[in-house]
């Protein structure tokens, strides 16, 4: 049976001396490797671990749920949250009513650079929306994340290049590999025919596709919020409202 990695979090109430140790002792017994551990958030503490026999995890979970000091609150193949939550010690926010759509703010840019590596890292098509008002920090985490992916990303259009809308591109820049970078306003209020059917190719391409300001984008054009599979909402402050009555009208000042 192949090696698979599993994700265990459970929390603790009473932090006794030797509690892990006795944890780390019964993994050690089962042969359970530990790869990574992290306080999560308070009392909670995350582990990714490594079996080739998954018996052994079902036996696990049933014997640590007869431990009273802790209580396993997840027993899983680990999902990339759970893989960011051991690394950083805190979960992701996510919108309770759209479960795919992640908050982020100025100050946990490397958190969401880490974020966006691991999704760059994934192969084929897959669209990921990037809201947040200017100046913020949305094409700087994107070509991060890119270099964490160990990608190359092209930009399609842009404000970070003075108004960038390409209408042509070489094949290398063309290539599925990489990372394509869309402004949804500048590709919508400021393109032309050339870019528009640029911007089609690309779209349909089994490639990775960032799009800053994607409600303009599904505003101005033919797609939806279903055919993004993340939204990223990145914020200078938790409680800073994010609008674009007046950076809209800059655009088409330009």
């Amino acid at each position: 049976m192949e090696y698979k990695q599993w994700y265990m979090e459970y929390k603790i109430h009473k932090n006794r001396p030797g509690l892990l140790g006795d944890i780390a002792s019964l993994l050690g017994m089962l042969e359970v490797n530990i790869l990574t551990i992290n306080g999560v958030e308070g009392k909670t503490r995350g582990m990714l671990l490594q079996t080739n026999d998954d018996e052994k995890i079902e036996m696990m979970g049933r014997m640590l749920r007869k431990v009273d000091n802790i209580t396993v609150t997840a027993l899983r193949q680990p999902k990339l949250v759970d893989i960011l939550a051991v690394r950083h010690g805190r979960y992701i926010e996510r919108d309770s009513d759209d479960r795919k759509t992640f908050r982020f703010t100025r100050d946990e840019l490397g958190l969401l650079v880490d974020f966006l590596g691991e999704v760059f890292k994934r192969e084929g098509h897959q669209v990921i929306g990037l809201r947040g008002m200017p100046r913020v920090g949305k094409t700087e985490s994107i070509i991060a994340g890119s270099v964490c992916a160990m990608k190359r990303w092209t930009f399609v259009s842009s404000t970070l290049l003075r108004q960038t809308v390409r209408s042509q591109m070489s094949e290398e820049e063309m290539n599925v590999n990489n990372i394509f970078i869309i402004d949804g306003i500048v590709s919508t209020i400021r393109s032309n025919e050339k870019h528009e059917t640029l911007l089609t190719e690309i779209m349909n391409m089994p490639s990775t596709k960032v799009i800053e300001h994607p409600d303009i984008f599904v505003q101005e054009t033919g797609y939806d919020y279903d055919f993004f599979d993340y939204i990223i909402e990145l914020r200078n402050t938790p409680d800073e409202e994010i609008t674009y009555e007046t950076f809209t009208i800059n655009y088409n000042d330009l």
